[in-house]
């Protein structure tokens, strides 16, 4: 199964670079988690966020596959159980090979991207910077595919 993250942001800090790729090589190649980072738009002094989101909106569009599952990242999402994970993914895979995670920059995704999302997921109440997000969805793929195979690291 093709799994891709596809972030808005171009340059980040290498402690999180880091952590992805520490859970990105522990999913076994059945299970292929790719990054494609879409580049932030530029944001000057009075530039109106809806604005912003639209610009990146259309680049993270132009990228998702009609075969693909779409599941969008945001706090309006619903809340999921790394069991709940795990469960979800299972059902996708008996209807796609391709699921495509969208995550947004400083500013969240648009609404374009929202009502594209097959779901939405909301990582927590909490608000997170979102280059920290990559960090938290690839230990979630990593623990969600250890209670699928009942694999000690989950317990």
């Amino acid at each position: 199964m093709l799994i891709e993250l596809l972030a808005a942001g171009t340059r980040p800090p290498d402690w999180t670079k880091t952590g992805y790729l520490e859970y990105q090589k522990r999913l076994p190649r059945d299970w292929q988690l790719q990054l494609r980072e879409i580049p932030v738009a530029h944001r000057g002094k009075n530039e109106p966020v809806t604005k912003l989101k639209n610009e990146e909106g259309k680049r993270m569009l132009a990228l998702l596959k009609p075969e693909a599952h779409v599941i969008a990242l945001d706090s309006r999402g619903d809340g999921w159980s790394t069991e709940d994970l795990a469960s979800n993914i299972q059902t996708w895979m008996g209807r796609t090979s391709h699921l495509q995670l969208i995550v947004g920059g400083p500013d969240g995704l648009s609404d374009a991207c929202l009502a594209r999302a097959d779901d939405c997921w909301s990582l927590s109440k909490l608000t997170f910077p979102h280059f920290l997000v990559r960090v938290l969805l690839a230990e979630q793929l990593y623990r969600a595919w250890a209670v699928i195979n009942n694999h000690p690291y989950h317990k």
